[in-house]
């Protein structure tokens, strides 16, 4: 059994995990520790986290394996650089210190973060090397429980790949067709991203979030479409692109676009982050959204014919678009498909330790047919034990009420639920990848009409147009959503079940985007999109039990079986990790109670509970 670990880095969102026999036994990202979001540093504690839990030593390694190959990339920067200049003189000047200092040296560099983990025998160790894209399938592919299937990955770019269509069967992984930089849907969607006015490489998911309050019908969003179409990428057949670098700046600049050019195609200008969002805003998100479902519907039916496979399999940061992934649901191209929880850039640590174990060491792929996947439900992050929580009560002066039996917990927290109150939710192994699947969420109730709005501007801090997940259980999903599969990591937008619906308005476009926000939409007001739509959940009680008896509690309670799911942070700050994280979280927010394993916390009951800036830490936007 051979014993990997993992690592991506000096890019954005580092991890690391380890493999074991090709077993997932852990996986964090670096963020959750030093609480920098998206940090690029060498996941320092994210490695001293996986050795710890699994008890090795990096001696006792096989390999250490790095998700990327840097000469290949540091080819690509070249060459790109070449092909443009003398444009982005700026950008080579900036770029090739950092290159020929550090990132050229990469095994020196990672020789001297494993150090600071602990001592080893240089002599012993040996370090790998994969490609971004295979490590991107490989993650998506290995965990899954398919014998064989088609493995699509889709994101901003890795080496020079931007997108690959492969076949995975038994232990074996082969990439059979790539797309190339420039040309990238990653980089395409990051441009509208960063043209309506939020962050590159996080931000993309608020613009996803905003595209339903476009309107469809609306002759603007159609122009859109066409002005996009039409100037910017030109889409082919089999779903690769070519995109007009006279309209993009990213190659070899500072920006994504050309907001001169983009101005004049789109008729205003690029938004600041603090601007009002105003309908052309929304329109052109929405614009851009159905061109990239349209790219991606195209790769995916590429991928059937090429490899006439039953099954696929989903990974890169456009992954993490879960509505694109509802649609490639709908279309029913594949029998089934599977979507690796870490789809961006952390899950390439992942990927790439599994690449080694079976590609380069040809061991067997280990697969349970009982179980959705070999992913552990995601919760593949550190958990803390009642002991030190009772030494993080001590330390913070918190006051708590400790229950012998969880069953008298869930039950009290489920009516707390029930009558309106917000809960902070930690418990067990902490989430790998961007969602909060339960062991670290904020819950509320579904049919409070309130509740959105008061989440996202009272405890997130964030924009009020941000939507907000349903937890539901696995076997009332289809009492409440068009959904006949299982959704368990968060990946899947589908429609919310005509029954439950209300009437929307006639004059609804005509409203402000505040106003719409309080439209009635259905019965379970807090999770529905405004088009209708949630990005659901399933939960099932052999992955969660805890949090299935949570949420069977609240149906006992209300008929209702799901709760509002949201993940345990405030804008810009890493998902919590620790139970002082947690707590600081709380005192900080209008959270109303507090769970962290057996203990529950009520706000009221804290010392300083009004002083929520003694509590506060400040995170820079996202």
């Amino acid at each position: 059994m051979k014993k990997i670990l993992g690592i991506s880095a000096f890019y954005h969102d580092s991890a690391a995990a380890i493999v074991v026999g090709g077993k997932v036994v852990a996986a964090a990202q670096e963020e959750r520790f030093t609480r920098k979001k998206h940090t690029s540093d060498f996941p320092l504690e994210a490695i001293r986290y996986c050795l710890q839990e699994t008890g090795l030593s990096i001696d006792e390694l096989d390999a250490v394996v790095f998700y990327d190959k840097p000469f290949l990339k540091f080819e690509r920067l070249l060459e790109t650089f070449y092909a443009f200049s003398p444009k982005g003189i700026r950008s080579f000047l900036k770029a090739m210190p950092v290159w020929t200092k550090e990132k050229l040296f990469l095994r020196k560099q990672l020789v001297s973060g494993l150090k600071e983990v602990e001592a080893f025998d240089k002599k012993k160790l040996k370090i790998l090397y994969s490609e971004h894209h295979l490590s991107h399938a490989a993650s998506a592919f290995y965990p899954s429980n398919y014998e064989k299937a088609a493995v699509l990955t889709i994101d901003g770019v890795g080496e020079w790949s931007t997108a690959s269509i492969g076949i995975g069967e038994g232990n074996q992984l082969t990439i059979l067709k790539e797309m190339h930089f420039p040309h990238s849907v990653g980089l395409l969607y990051s441009a509208f991203t960063y043209y309506l006015g939020f962050t590159v490489n996080s931000g993309e998911y608020k613009l996803m979030g905003l595209a339903p309050y476009g309107n469809p019908n609306d002759e603007q969003t159609k122009e859109f479409i066409r002005q996009i179409t039409a100037h910017l990428v030109d889409i082919k057949e089999d779903g690769s692109i070519w995109m007009d670098q006279s309209y993009f700046n990213y190659a070899v600049g500072l920006r994504m676009a050309k907001d001169t050019a983009w101005e004049k195609l789109f008729g205003f200008p690029r938004r600041n982050e603090e601007d009002e969002l105003l309908q052309h805003h929304c329109n052109l998100a929405l614009a851009i959204q159905q061109v990239t479902e349209d790219i991606v519907l195209k790769m995916v039916r590429e991928a059937k014919r090429i490899t006439q496979c039953d099954h696929l399999c989903l990974a890169g940061g456009v992954a993490l678009n879960c509505v694109a992934n509802g649609k490639i649901l709908q279309e029913n191209i594949f029998t089934s498909i599977y979507i690796q929880p870490a789809s961006g850039d952390a899950g390439g640590a992942l990927g790439a330790a599994l690449a080694m174990s079976h590609l380069y060491f040809e061991e067997e792929r280990v697969s349970d047919s009982s179980e959705y996947d070999q992913m552990n439900g995601a919760y593949l992050g550190p958990e803390f034990s009642n002991r030190e929580v009772e030494l993080m009560n001590r330390k913070t002066k918190a006051s708590s009420e400790t229950f012998e039996h969880f069953e008298d917990l869930s039950k009290k927290v489920a009516r707390l639920i029930a009558d309106g109150n917000i809960i902070g939710w930690f418990q067990g192994r902490m989430e790998f990848g961007p969602r909060a699947l339960g062991n670290r969420s904020i819950l509320g109730d579904v049919r409070n009409n309130q509740m959105q709005q008061k989440i996202n501007l009272k405890i997130k801090y964030r924009e009020g147009f941000r939507p907000f997940a349903p937890s539901v259980l696995a076997r009332d999903c289809g009492d409440y959503f068009d959904l006949e599969t299982t959704s368990p990591y968060m990946l899947l937008v589908a429609p919310v079940s005509q029954s439950r619906r209300k009437e929307l308005p006639k004059d609804l476009y005509s409203l402000g985007l505040k106003e719409r926000l309080t439209v009635e939409r259905s019965d379970i007001q807090a999770v529905t999109h405004l088009d209708f739509s949630a990005r659901i959940q399933t939960v099932h009680q052999a992955t969660n039990p805890r949090y299935h008896q949570l949420i069977s509690d609240v149906k006992e309670i209300t008929t209702y079986g799901l709760v509002l799911n949201t993940s345990f942070n405030v804008r810009g700050e890493p998902v919590v990790c620790t139970p002082e994280d947690a707590y600081r979280c709380f005192m900080s927010t209008d959270m109303d109670y507090l769970v962290i394993n057996d203990f529950l916390y009520q706000k009221e009951n804290q010392l300083d509970y009004k002083n929520k800036e003694k509590w506060m830490t400040v995170f820079d936007k996202d």
